[in-house]
């Protein structure tokens, strides 16, 4: 299993270069930058880790505001400053903040995902692309190169774990546990497809209070169908009880067994203040020194 660290994009910009070189420092594999509401713009971001160093990856960029050939375009931009190391990840986010925030309807999100990425996918490599849809009518080839980057996508229903499975090269998942990697989304997916799970990790004496906190400061997760769905399958009453959390010992157990189940890459948000932190980053390096 890869291990990866997500990178705070609300921050200063240039805390997103120093994360970037702790991770690389304690031997990561990768580190991923995620599109929030306000935040610094994802890809662009990446470009401010430079290129040398771990993979670099998108957790995730959101479709429906950017037109899947000026994505394509921004997205071999960055594979060229970045000396290759892109992956891709992409979703259609949800309602609330393309709807409710952007004005952007939110429509048949797993169809619109699908149309996407058969346009998206073959300019990334480079070919002319005809296409005819209910979402895009595209005639274009992108002038510039650089390698493909792998695509992943934001899957955690049935119908865009099919997409995922016929268009991508796997899923970015987020709020599950190794029981939900193994039993619902690795047998989706197929052999080969990679697992990309995002999680929370604290190394704390007081589990139970992380999780309340967390519980708390992410109580909108509940409110997205698509999270709220993602919780009821694995049995969780809301987002508190996805976090990792507990002594040094508890969390590696808990890292390997998602390891276990099938997941690929683990992406880390380790949580606290730094000197916690760093202790999250000690643990979750012992876990990737094992594999």
């Amino acid at each position: 299993m890869r291990i990866g660290m997500a990178l705070n994009t609300m921050g200063a910009f240039a805390d997103i270069a120093a994360d970037a070189a702790v991770a690389a420092s304690f031997g990561f594999d990768s580190v991923w930058t995620g599109q929030q509401p306000g935040g610094w713009d994802a890809l662009s971001a990446l470009g401010a880790v430079g290129d040398g160093g771990p993979e670099v990856g998108t957790a995730v960029v959101p479709t429906y505001p950017v037109h899947p050939v000026a994505l394509a375009t921004t997205a071999l931009t960055v594979q060229s400053l970045v000396g290759g190391r892109l992956t891709l990840g992409i979703g259609p986010s949800h309602e609330w903040i393309m709807t409710g925030m952007l004005g952007i309807p939110y429509t048949a999100p797993a169809r619109h995902t699908r149309e996407y990425l058969e346009v998206l996918r073959p300019l990334l490599r480079g070919e002319q692309v005809k296409y005819s849809g209910e979402f895009f009518k595209v005639d274009a080839r992108l002038a510039v190169s650089a390698p493909e980057p792998p695509v992943l996508i934001a899957a955690l229903g049935p119908r865009m774990l099919e997409v995922a499975r016929d268009l991508a090269d796997g899923t970015v998942a987020t709020w599950v546990r190794p029981a939900t990697v193994a039993d619902y989304l690795r047998p989706r997916l197929g052999d080969g497809a990679r697992v990309a799970v995002t999680v929370l990790v604290a190394v704390t004496d007081d589990p139970d209070g992380v999780r309340e906190s967390v519980s708390r400061n992410f109580a909108i997760v509940g409110e997205m169908p698509a999270y709220r769905a993602i919780l009821e399958r694995g049995g969780l009453s809301g987002p508190g009880d996805a976090v990792v959390a507990g002594s040094e010992s508890e969390v590696l157990a808990e890292l390997r067994r998602f390891r276990d189940a099938g997941a690929t890459d683990l992406l880390v948000s380790p949580l606290g203040p730094p000197e916690e932190r760093d202790r999250v980053l000690q643990v979750v390096a012992q876990a990737r020194s094992e594999d």
